[in-house]
Protein backbone atom coordinates (compact mmCIF):
# COMPACT_ATOMS: atom_id res chain seq x y z
CA UNK A 1 0.00 0.00 0.00
CA UNK A 2 3.13 2.42 0.85
CA UNK A 3 4.59 1.68 -2.61
CA UNK A 4 1.15 2.18 -4.29
CA UNK A 5 0.57 5.81 -2.37
CA UNK A 6 4.03 6.86 -2.99
CA UNK A 7 3.45 5.95 -6.87
CA UNK A 8 0.48 7.86 -6.99
CA UNK A 9 1.89 10.73 -5.35
CA UNK A 10 5.06 10.68 -7.48
CA UNK A 11 2.85 10.40 -10.59
CA UNK A 12 0.95 13.09 -9.66
CA UNK A 13 3.77 15.50 -9.31
CA UNK A 14 5.68 14.50 -12.28
CA UNK A 15 2.79 15.47 -14.18
CA UNK A 16 2.14 18.57 -12.79
CA UNK A 17 5.88 19.62 -12.82
CA UNK A 18 6.24 18.74 -16.85
CA UNK A 19 2.43 20.97 -17.72
CA UNK A 20 3.00 23.99 -15.36
CA UNK A 21 6.33 24.86 -17.76
CA UNK A 22 7.48 27.37 -15.16
CA UNK A 23 10.66 27.39 -14.35
CA UNK A 24 11.21 26.92 -10.22
CA UNK A 25 14.27 29.27 -10.59
CA UNK A 26 16.16 31.85 -12.87
CA UNK A 27 19.81 32.54 -13.64
CA UNK A 28 18.97 35.65 -11.07
CA UNK A 29 16.82 33.50 -8.84
CA UNK A 30 16.03 34.94 -5.14
CA UNK A 31 17.59 34.55 -2.31
CA UNK A 32 17.16 31.16 -0.68
CA UNK A 33 15.02 31.40 2.78
CA UNK A 34 17.04 30.15 5.74
CA UNK A 35 17.00 26.50 6.49
CA UNK A 36 14.42 24.28 8.10
CA UNK A 37 15.21 23.21 11.62
CA UNK A 38 18.24 20.37 12.04
CA UNK A 39 16.71 17.05 11.43
CA UNK A 40 17.52 15.18 15.08
CA UNK A 41 19.99 13.21 13.68
CA UNK A 42 22.30 10.99 15.54
CA UNK A 43 26.09 9.61 13.52
CA UNK A 44 26.08 5.73 14.53
CA UNK A 45 29.11 4.52 16.42
CA UNK A 46 30.76 2.95 13.91
CA UNK A 47 34.90 0.91 14.07
CA UNK A 48 37.02 3.63 12.72
CA UNK A 49 39.49 2.15 10.80
CA UNK A 50 43.22 1.94 11.19
CA UNK A 51 43.84 4.17 8.36
CA UNK A 52 41.55 7.12 9.46
CA UNK A 53 43.48 7.12 13.09
CA UNK A 54 47.01 7.23 10.87
CA UNK A 55 45.70 10.03 8.75
CA UNK A 56 42.69 12.45 9.49
CA UNK A 57 42.18 12.98 5.46
CA UNK A 58 41.72 9.11 4.89
CA UNK A 59 38.16 9.42 7.36
CA UNK A 60 35.10 9.08 6.23
CA UNK A 61 32.55 11.28 7.45
CA UNK A 62 31.15 9.13 9.85
CA UNK A 63 34.90 8.01 11.08
CA UNK A 64 35.36 11.86 11.53
CA UNK A 65 32.48 12.32 13.24
CA UNK A 66 33.30 9.77 15.66
CA UNK A 67 36.66 10.60 16.24
CA UNK A 68 35.51 14.17 17.13
CA UNK A 69 32.38 12.97 19.28
CA UNK A 70 35.59 10.74 21.33
CA UNK A 71 38.18 13.40 21.51
CA UNK A 72 40.31 11.85 19.04
CA UNK A 73 40.15 14.70 16.67
CA UNK A 74 39.48 18.42 16.16
CA UNK A 75 37.70 19.94 13.34
CA UNK A 76 40.73 22.45 13.34
CA UNK A 77 43.09 19.41 12.91
CA UNK A 78 41.06 17.83 10.21
CA UNK A 79 40.26 21.30 8.17
CA UNK A 80 44.36 21.68 8.12
CA UNK A 81 44.68 18.43 6.78
CA UNK A 82 42.60 19.20 4.13
CA UNK A 83 44.05 22.75 3.45
CA UNK A 84 47.43 21.40 3.30
CA UNK A 85 46.32 18.42 0.81
CA UNK A 86 44.68 21.37 -1.38
CA UNK A 87 47.97 23.76 -0.76
CA UNK A 88 49.96 21.02 -2.10
CA UNK A 89 48.08 18.75 -4.41
CA UNK A 90 45.33 20.52 -6.27
CA UNK A 91 47.39 22.26 -9.09
CA UNK A 92 47.02 19.17 -10.27
CA UNK A 93 43.75 18.02 -9.15
CA UNK A 94 41.94 21.22 -9.71
CA UNK A 95 39.15 19.98 -8.05
CA UNK A 96 38.71 23.54 -6.70
CA UNK A 97 37.45 26.73 -8.59
CA UNK A 98 37.74 28.71 -4.80
CA UNK A 99 38.95 27.82 -1.59
CA UNK A 100 37.89 29.63 1.05
CA UNK A 101 40.75 28.50 3.83
CA UNK A 102 40.33 31.20 6.11
CA UNK A 103 36.61 31.27 7.03
CA UNK A 104 37.05 27.41 7.43
CA UNK A 105 39.58 27.32 10.06
CA UNK A 106 37.83 29.85 11.67
CA UNK A 107 34.88 28.23 11.64
CA UNK A 108 36.95 24.71 12.79
CA UNK A 109 38.05 26.51 15.65
CA UNK A 110 34.35 28.07 16.63
CA UNK A 111 33.63 24.41 16.74
CA UNK A 112 35.94 22.61 18.91
CA UNK A 113 35.56 25.82 21.23
CA UNK A 114 31.88 25.24 21.64
CA UNK A 115 30.68 22.52 24.12
CA UNK A 116 30.42 19.17 23.00
CA UNK A 117 27.66 18.26 25.08
CA UNK A 118 25.36 20.71 23.53
CA UNK A 119 25.14 18.71 20.39
CA UNK A 120 25.61 21.34 17.29
CA UNK A 121 24.35 18.68 14.11
CA UNK A 122 25.36 15.83 12.87
CA UNK A 123 27.86 17.51 10.84
CA UNK A 124 29.48 19.24 13.41
CA UNK A 125 33.27 20.53 12.14
CA UNK A 126 33.21 18.21 8.97
CA UNK A 127 34.87 20.16 6.27
CA UNK A 128 33.00 19.83 2.67
CA UNK A 129 32.95 20.79 -0.69
CA UNK A 130 29.95 22.63 -2.39
CA UNK A 131 29.70 22.52 -6.74
CA UNK A 132 30.09 25.95 -7.64
CA UNK A 133 26.60 26.27 -9.30
CA UNK A 134 25.04 26.30 -5.50
CA UNK A 135 24.37 29.82 -4.58
CA UNK A 136 26.96 30.38 -1.25
CA UNK A 137 26.46 33.61 0.95
CA UNK A 138 29.58 35.81 0.65
CA UNK A 139 31.26 33.67 -1.76
CA UNK A 140 31.48 33.69 -5.43
CA UNK A 141 29.07 31.18 -7.28
CA UNK A 142 30.69 31.01 -10.95
CA UNK A 143 29.62 28.37 -12.35
CA UNK A 144 32.34 27.65 -14.03
CA UNK A 145 30.69 30.71 -16.46
CA UNK A 146 31.59 34.09 -18.17
CA UNK A 147 27.80 34.80 -17.18
CA UNK A 148 27.95 34.20 -13.36
CA UNK A 149 31.93 35.59 -13.74
CA UNK A 150 31.32 38.28 -10.54
CA UNK A 151 28.44 36.98 -9.14
CA UNK A 152 28.29 36.89 -5.29
CA UNK A 153 25.20 35.55 -3.81
CA UNK A 154 23.62 36.95 -0.75
CA UNK A 155 22.56 34.06 0.63
CA UNK A 156 23.04 30.83 0.71
CA UNK A 157 21.00 27.96 -1.54
CA UNK A 158 18.80 25.98 0.88
CA UNK A 159 20.87 22.44 0.52
CA UNK A 160 23.90 24.62 1.57
CA UNK A 161 22.07 26.44 4.39
CA UNK A 162 20.85 22.89 5.77
CA UNK A 163 24.04 21.57 5.58
CA UNK A 164 25.91 24.33 7.65
CA UNK A 165 22.83 24.44 10.33
CA UNK A 166 23.97 20.84 10.39
CA UNK A 167 27.48 22.10 11.27
CA UNK A 168 29.16 21.42 8.08
CA UNK A 169 31.92 23.76 7.30
CA UNK A 170 32.40 25.19 3.52
CA UNK A 171 35.96 24.55 2.73
CA UNK A 172 35.78 25.85 -0.79
CA UNK A 173 33.36 25.44 -4.16
CA UNK A 174 34.08 22.60 -6.11
CA UNK A 175 35.03 22.62 -10.03
CA UNK A 176 32.37 21.85 -12.65
CA UNK A 177 31.45 21.82 -16.42
CA UNK A 178 30.48 25.49 -17.57
CA UNK A 179 26.90 26.03 -16.67
CA UNK A 180 26.81 22.27 -15.54
CA UNK A 181 27.07 20.76 -19.01
CA UNK A 182 30.07 19.25 -20.08
CA UNK A 183 33.06 17.57 -17.93
CA UNK A 184 34.84 20.37 -15.85
CA UNK A 185 36.69 22.73 -18.38
CA UNK A 186 37.50 26.53 -18.39
CA UNK A 187 34.50 28.14 -20.04
CA UNK A 188 36.39 28.02 -23.63
CA UNK A 189 36.60 24.14 -23.21
CA UNK A 190 40.22 23.55 -21.66
CA UNK A 191 40.17 20.86 -19.43
CA UNK A 192 40.88 21.45 -15.94
CA UNK A 193 39.88 18.88 -13.14
CA UNK A 194 41.37 15.37 -13.56
CA UNK A 195 39.71 11.80 -12.76
CA UNK A 196 41.47 11.46 -9.01
CA UNK A 197 42.70 7.89 -10.23
CA UNK A 198 44.38 9.41 -13.22
CA UNK A 199 45.73 13.21 -12.20
CA UNK A 200 48.94 12.58 -14.99
CA UNK A 201 46.28 11.80 -17.92
CA UNK A 202 44.04 14.18 -18.22
CA UNK A 203 42.11 12.99 -20.95
CA UNK A 204 40.77 9.96 -18.86
CA UNK A 205 37.37 10.47 -18.16
CA UNK A 206 36.50 11.94 -14.86
CA UNK A 207 32.70 11.83 -15.10
CA UNK A 208 29.78 14.46 -15.53
CA UNK A 209 29.73 18.14 -14.53
CA UNK A 210 30.15 17.61 -10.79
CA UNK A 211 34.21 16.30 -11.23
CA UNK A 212 35.28 19.01 -9.40
CA UNK A 213 33.71 17.66 -6.09
CA UNK A 214 33.59 14.24 -7.05
CA UNK A 215 37.44 14.73 -7.33
CA UNK A 216 37.63 16.76 -4.03
CA UNK A 217 36.00 13.80 -2.32
CA UNK A 218 38.14 10.50 -3.93
CA UNK A 219 41.32 12.70 -3.40
CA UNK A 220 41.17 13.16 0.05
CA UNK A 221 40.27 17.28 -0.02
CA UNK A 222 36.96 17.31 1.63
CA UNK A 223 35.33 14.85 3.57
CA UNK A 224 32.24 14.93 1.35
CA UNK A 225 30.53 16.49 -1.20
CA UNK A 226 27.38 17.74 -2.98
CA UNK A 227 26.67 18.03 -6.40
CA UNK A 228 23.64 18.20 -9.38
CA UNK A 229 22.29 15.70 -11.67
CA UNK A 230 20.73 16.47 -14.94
CA UNK A 231 21.90 13.73 -17.43
CA UNK A 232 24.25 12.16 -14.82
CA UNK A 233 26.42 14.35 -13.15
CA UNK A 234 26.62 12.37 -9.50
CA UNK A 235 26.69 8.72 -10.70
CA UNK A 236 28.99 8.99 -13.40
CA UNK A 237 31.29 10.76 -11.33
CA UNK A 238 30.94 8.83 -8.28
CA UNK A 239 31.61 5.54 -10.54
CA UNK A 240 34.85 7.29 -12.46
CA UNK A 241 36.29 7.60 -9.16
CA UNK A 242 35.28 5.21 -6.70
CA UNK A 243 32.61 7.09 -4.85
CA UNK A 244 28.92 6.45 -3.14
CA UNK A 245 26.71 9.24 -5.13
CA UNK A 246 23.22 9.16 -4.54
CA UNK A 247 20.72 11.49 -6.90
CA UNK A 248 17.54 11.47 -4.69
CA UNK A 249 14.11 11.16 -6.05
CA UNK A 250 12.90 14.27 -7.86
CA UNK A 251 11.87 16.65 -5.01
CA UNK A 252 13.66 14.90 -2.19
CA UNK A 253 15.90 17.65 -2.11
CA UNK A 254 15.19 21.46 -2.94
CA UNK A 255 17.13 22.92 -5.59
CA UNK A 256 15.96 26.71 -4.35
CA UNK A 257 19.12 28.90 -4.98
CA UNK A 258 21.13 26.19 -7.33
CA UNK A 259 21.75 28.03 -11.23
CA UNK A 260 19.34 25.83 -13.01
CA UNK A 261 19.70 23.44 -16.08
CA UNK A 262 16.44 21.97 -16.49
CA UNK A 263 13.41 22.00 -14.49
CA UNK A 264 12.36 18.97 -14.63
CA UNK A 265 15.81 17.23 -14.26
CA UNK A 266 17.44 19.39 -11.78
CA UNK A 267 18.72 17.19 -8.75
CA UNK A 268 20.89 18.02 -5.60
CA UNK A 269 22.47 15.19 -3.90
CA UNK A 270 25.22 13.86 -2.25
CA UNK A 271 28.87 12.08 -3.50
CA UNK A 272 30.38 10.52 -0.71
CA UNK A 273 33.18 7.48 0.34
CA UNK A 274 30.50 5.40 1.16
CA UNK A 275 26.60 4.13 1.85
CA UNK A 276 26.62 5.59 5.30
CA UNK A 277 28.43 9.03 4.32
CA UNK A 278 25.69 9.24 1.36
CA UNK A 279 22.98 9.11 4.32
CA UNK A 280 23.86 11.17 6.47
CA UNK A 281 24.34 14.25 4.22
CA UNK A 282 21.16 13.22 2.11
CA UNK A 283 19.28 13.34 5.97
CA UNK A 284 20.68 16.92 6.49
CA UNK A 285 19.45 17.76 2.72
CA UNK A 286 16.39 16.28 2.07
CA UNK A 287 12.99 17.72 3.42
CA UNK A 288 10.09 20.08 2.53
CA UNK A 289 11.00 24.09 1.32
CA UNK A 290 8.37 26.51 0.49
CA UNK A 291 10.50 27.54 -2.10
CA UNK A 292 10.73 25.04 -4.18
CA UNK A 293 6.74 23.45 -4.99
CA UNK A 294 8.61 19.81 -5.90
CA UNK A 295 9.30 19.33 -2.19
CA UNK A 296 5.68 20.12 -0.86
CA UNK A 297 3.19 17.09 -0.28
CA UNK A 298 5.73 14.63 -0.18
CA UNK A 299 6.04 10.90 1.73
CA UNK A 300 8.58 11.27 4.93
CA UNK A 301 11.89 11.15 4.78
CA UNK A 302 12.90 7.74 5.71
CA UNK A 303 15.82 6.54 8.26
CA UNK A 304 18.27 6.78 5.55
CA UNK A 305 20.97 6.47 8.40
CA UNK A 306 19.54 2.95 9.58
CA UNK A 307 19.45 1.56 6.05
CA UNK A 308 23.21 2.71 5.08
CA UNK A 309 23.97 0.67 8.72
CA UNK A 310 24.41 -2.96 7.73
CA UNK A 311 22.86 -5.93 9.50
CA UNK A 312 24.76 -8.53 10.88
CA UNK A 313 23.39 -11.82 11.75
CA UNK A 314 24.36 -14.72 14.18
CA UNK A 315 27.71 -15.97 13.55
CA UNK A 316 29.02 -12.29 11.55
CA UNK A 317 27.29 -12.75 8.25
CA UNK A 318 25.51 -10.10 6.59
CA UNK A 319 22.31 -9.88 5.56
CA UNK A 320 19.98 -7.57 3.80
CA UNK A 321 17.64 -5.39 5.97
CA UNK A 322 14.60 -6.06 3.69
CA UNK A 323 14.49 -9.22 1.25
CA UNK A 324 14.84 -7.23 -1.75
CA UNK A 325 14.72 -8.61 -5.94
CA UNK A 326 16.93 -6.83 -7.72
CA UNK A 327 16.48 -6.47 -11.46
CA UNK A 328 19.20 -7.71 -13.79
CA UNK A 329 18.80 -5.97 -17.56
CA UNK A 330 20.09 -8.67 -20.65
CA UNK A 331 22.52 -5.99 -21.37
CA UNK A 332 24.01 -5.65 -17.96
CA UNK A 333 26.91 -7.99 -18.47
CA UNK A 334 27.59 -6.21 -22.36
CA UNK A 335 30.56 -3.83 -21.13
CA UNK A 336 33.46 -4.14 -17.93
CA UNK A 337 31.83 -8.25 -18.09
CA UNK A 338 34.69 -9.34 -15.69
CA UNK A 339 33.99 -6.68 -13.01
CA UNK A 340 30.61 -7.08 -13.34
CA UNK A 341 29.99 -10.45 -13.58
CA UNK A 342 31.73 -11.06 -9.67
CA UNK A 343 29.40 -7.59 -8.82
CA UNK A 344 26.58 -9.87 -9.34
CA UNK A 345 28.27 -13.25 -7.62
CA UNK A 346 28.62 -11.13 -4.89
CA UNK A 347 25.41 -10.05 -4.65
CA UNK A 348 23.83 -13.42 -4.89
CA UNK A 349 25.67 -14.45 -2.19
CA UNK A 350 23.95 -11.94 0.12
CA UNK A 351 21.25 -13.69 2.28
CA UNK A 352 17.73 -11.66 1.25
CA UNK A 353 19.11 -11.04 -2.26
CA UNK A 354 17.32 -12.58 -4.93
CA UNK A 355 18.44 -11.52 -9.01
CA UNK A 356 15.66 -11.49 -11.36
CA UNK A 357 16.13 -11.25 -15.03
CA UNK A 358 14.69 -7.73 -16.67
CA UNK A 359 13.28 -7.30 -20.27
CA UNK A 360 12.99 -4.03 -21.83
CA UNK A 361 9.75 -2.99 -23.32
CA UNK A 362 10.29 -2.58 -27.37
CA UNK A 363 9.97 0.98 -27.85
CA UNK A 364 12.96 1.69 -24.83
CA UNK A 365 16.01 2.54 -27.06
CA UNK A 366 13.43 5.33 -28.61
CA UNK A 367 12.13 6.91 -25.72
CA UNK A 368 15.46 6.49 -23.88
CA UNK A 369 17.18 7.60 -26.45
CA UNK A 370 15.36 10.34 -29.60
CA UNK A 371 13.13 12.17 -26.44
CA UNK A 372 16.23 12.71 -24.00
CA UNK A 373 17.50 15.79 -25.83
CA UNK A 374 14.08 17.51 -25.42
CA UNK A 375 15.73 18.92 -22.16
CA UNK A 376 18.02 21.32 -24.00
CA UNK A 377 14.97 23.51 -25.19
CA UNK A 378 14.05 24.06 -20.92
CA UNK A 379 17.72 25.16 -20.51
CA UNK A 380 17.06 28.13 -22.34
CA UNK A 381 14.09 30.14 -20.87
CA UNK A 382 16.10 31.29 -17.70
CA UNK A 383 18.82 32.19 -19.84
CA UNK A 384 17.29 33.90 -22.48
CA UNK A 385 18.56 37.55 -21.83
CA UNK A 386 22.41 36.36 -22.58
CA UNK A 387 22.06 34.25 -25.47
CA UNK A 388 20.00 37.49 -27.60
CA UNK A 389 22.52 39.89 -25.94
CA UNK A 390 26.15 38.40 -25.84
CA UNK A 391 25.86 34.62 -26.51
CA UNK A 392 29.91 34.56 -26.47
CA UNK A 393 29.18 34.42 -22.76
CA UNK A 394 28.40 30.81 -23.14
CA UNK A 395 31.90 29.65 -24.44
CA UNK A 396 32.21 26.35 -25.66
CA UNK A 397 28.53 25.43 -24.58
CA UNK A 398 26.56 27.66 -26.31
CA UNK A 399 25.79 25.10 -28.97
CA UNK A 400 23.59 22.92 -26.65
CA UNK A 401 22.13 26.10 -25.76
CA UNK A 402 21.30 26.75 -29.57
CA UNK A 403 19.93 23.30 -30.12
CA UNK A 404 17.36 23.99 -27.50
CA UNK A 405 16.38 27.47 -28.63
CA UNK A 406 15.96 25.77 -32.13
CA UNK A 407 13.31 23.01 -30.76
CA UNK A 408 9.71 23.97 -31.03
CA UNK A 409 7.06 23.86 -28.30
CA UNK A 410 5.53 21.09 -29.73
CA UNK A 411 8.58 19.23 -29.81
CA UNK A 412 8.80 19.74 -26.07
CA UNK A 413 4.81 18.88 -26.01
CA UNK A 414 5.61 15.63 -27.27
CA UNK A 415 8.51 14.86 -25.34
CA UNK A 416 7.37 15.41 -21.83
CA UNK A 417 4.19 12.80 -23.18
CA UNK A 418 6.68 10.57 -24.64
CA UNK A 419 8.55 10.99 -20.78
CA UNK A 420 4.99 9.99 -18.96
CA UNK A 421 4.64 6.80 -21.36
CA UNK A 422 8.48 5.35 -20.13
CA UNK A 423 7.20 6.32 -16.61
CA UNK A 424 4.88 4.04 -16.78
CA UNK A 425 6.66 1.60 -18.13
CA UNK A 426 9.13 1.80 -16.03
CA UNK A 427 7.29 1.37 -13.53
CA UNK A 428 4.83 -1.44 -14.45
CA UNK A 429 6.82 -2.70 -16.26
CA UNK A 430 10.74 -2.61 -15.75
CA UNK A 431 10.10 -2.64 -11.71
CA UNK A 432 7.20 -4.63 -11.75
CA UNK A 433 8.87 -7.77 -10.79
CA UNK A 434 12.06 -5.94 -8.48
CA UNK A 435 12.18 -3.91 -5.86
CA UNK A 436 15.87 -2.10 -7.57
CA UNK A 437 17.20 -2.30 -11.14
CA UNK A 438 20.91 -2.69 -12.41
CA UNK A 439 21.39 0.17 -14.97
CA UNK A 440 24.01 0.51 -17.26
CA UNK A 441 23.80 3.81 -17.56
CA UNK A 442 21.80 7.17 -15.49
CA UNK A 443 19.27 6.90 -18.40
CA UNK A 444 15.93 6.46 -17.86
CA UNK A 445 16.02 7.25 -13.87
CA UNK A 446 17.49 10.51 -14.16
CA UNK A 447 15.27 11.31 -17.16
CA UNK A 448 12.12 10.36 -14.63
CA UNK A 449 12.99 11.67 -11.96
CA UNK A 450 13.10 8.40 -9.95
CA UNK A 451 16.47 7.43 -7.70
CA UNK A 452 19.41 6.15 -8.34
CA UNK A 453 22.89 5.37 -6.29
CA UNK A 454 26.27 4.46 -7.88
CA UNK A 455 28.25 2.56 -5.97
CA UNK A 456 32.32 1.33 -6.69
CA UNK A 457 32.44 -2.41 -7.90
CA UNK A 458 36.11 -2.57 -8.44
CA UNK A 459 38.62 -1.87 -11.47
CA UNK A 460 39.16 -2.26 -15.02
CA UNK A 461 42.76 -3.35 -16.38
CA UNK A 462 44.22 0.26 -16.40
CA UNK A 463 43.10 0.79 -12.78
CA UNK A 464 40.25 2.85 -13.41
CA UNK A 465 37.35 2.66 -11.16
CA UNK A 466 34.09 0.70 -12.13
CA UNK A 467 31.12 1.48 -10.64
CA UNK A 468 27.32 0.31 -11.03
CA UNK A 469 24.38 2.53 -10.49
CA UNK A 470 21.02 0.99 -8.98
CA UNK A 471 17.40 2.38 -9.89
CA UNK A 472 14.84 2.71 -7.94
CA UNK A 473 11.40 3.10 -6.85
CA UNK A 474 9.84 6.27 -5.92
CA UNK A 475 11.03 7.69 -2.06
CA UNK A 476 12.89 4.29 -1.76
CA UNK A 477 16.37 5.93 -1.22
CA UNK A 478 16.19 3.60 2.23
CA UNK A 479 16.18 0.88 0.06
CA UNK A 480 18.88 1.60 -2.45
CA UNK A 481 21.49 2.40 0.20
CA UNK A 482 20.49 -1.37 2.23
CA UNK A 483 21.46 -3.14 -0.85
CA UNK A 484 24.90 -0.85 -1.01
CA UNK A 485 25.47 -1.13 2.65
CA UNK A 486 25.48 -4.92 2.73
CA UNK A 487 27.92 -5.22 -0.39
CA UNK A 488 29.60 -2.50 1.09
CA UNK A 489 29.84 -5.00 4.44
CA UNK A 490 31.54 -7.64 2.43
CA UNK A 491 33.97 -5.52 0.11
CA UNK A 492 36.50 -3.25 0.32
CA UNK A 493 36.33 -1.42 -2.61
CA UNK A 494 35.07 1.36 -1.06
CA UNK A 495 37.81 1.78 1.19
CA UNK A 496 40.83 2.41 -1.57
CA UNK A 497 41.93 5.61 -2.53
CA UNK A 498 44.13 6.87 -5.29
CA UNK A 499 47.91 7.49 -4.59
CA UNK A 500 48.87 10.88 -5.05
CA UNK A 501 50.32 12.82 -8.20
CA UNK A 502 53.88 11.80 -9.29
CA UNK A 503 56.21 15.05 -8.05
CA UNK A 504 56.75 17.79 -10.06
CA UNK A 505 52.72 17.44 -12.54
CA UNK A 506 51.40 20.76 -12.60
CA UNK A 507 48.60 20.90 -15.25
CA UNK A 508 47.36 23.99 -14.03
CA UNK A 509 50.99 25.64 -14.94
CA UNK A 510 51.41 23.84 -18.04
CA UNK A 511 47.86 24.71 -20.27
CA UNK A 512 49.70 23.53 -23.51
CA UNK A 513 49.54 19.89 -21.90
CA UNK A 514 45.98 20.17 -21.24
CA UNK A 515 43.85 19.14 -23.96
CA UNK A 516 40.57 20.94 -25.51
CA UNK A 517 36.96 20.05 -25.45
CA UNK A 518 35.39 21.66 -28.59
CA UNK A 519 32.21 23.43 -29.32
CA UNK A 520 31.23 20.02 -31.21
CA UNK A 521 32.06 17.43 -28.18
CA UNK A 522 30.39 19.68 -25.45
CA UNK A 523 27.06 20.15 -27.80
CA UNK A 524 27.67 15.96 -28.18
CA UNK A 525 27.81 15.23 -24.56
CA UNK A 526 25.14 17.53 -23.65
CA UNK A 527 22.67 15.86 -26.11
Amino acid sequence: MSRFLNRRVFLASSAALASSGVSLGTAAAAPAAPAAGVPSIRVPDIDVRQAALDDPSEATLAEAAVLMRRGKLTSTGLTQAYLDRIERLDSTYQAYAEVTADAALQAARKADQADRGSGGGPLRGIPLCIKDNYFTRGVPTRCNSYIFADFVPEEDATAVARLKAAGGILLGKGQMGPLATTRATTPNGTVTTVNAWTPDDPSVDPGGSSTGPACAVAARLASSSIGTQTGGSIVLPSNQQNLTGLKPTMGRVSVHGVIPLSFTRDHSGPLARDALDAAIMLQVMAGPDANDPRTLGLPAVPDLIRAATPVVARGGAVRLRRATRIGVPADFLSAQKKVRGAFLDRLDAIPGVTLVDVVYPDDWTLLTGTFNAARLAERTEPFRYWLRNDPAKFGVSLLSWLQGLMLSGDEWITAQRAKNHLLREVLDSVLDTCDVVLQTGPVPFDILGLPELALPIGFDDAGVPVGAILGGQPYEEDRLLEVAAAHQAVTDWHTRRPADPTTGTRLRLAPAARPRVSAEEAAETSA
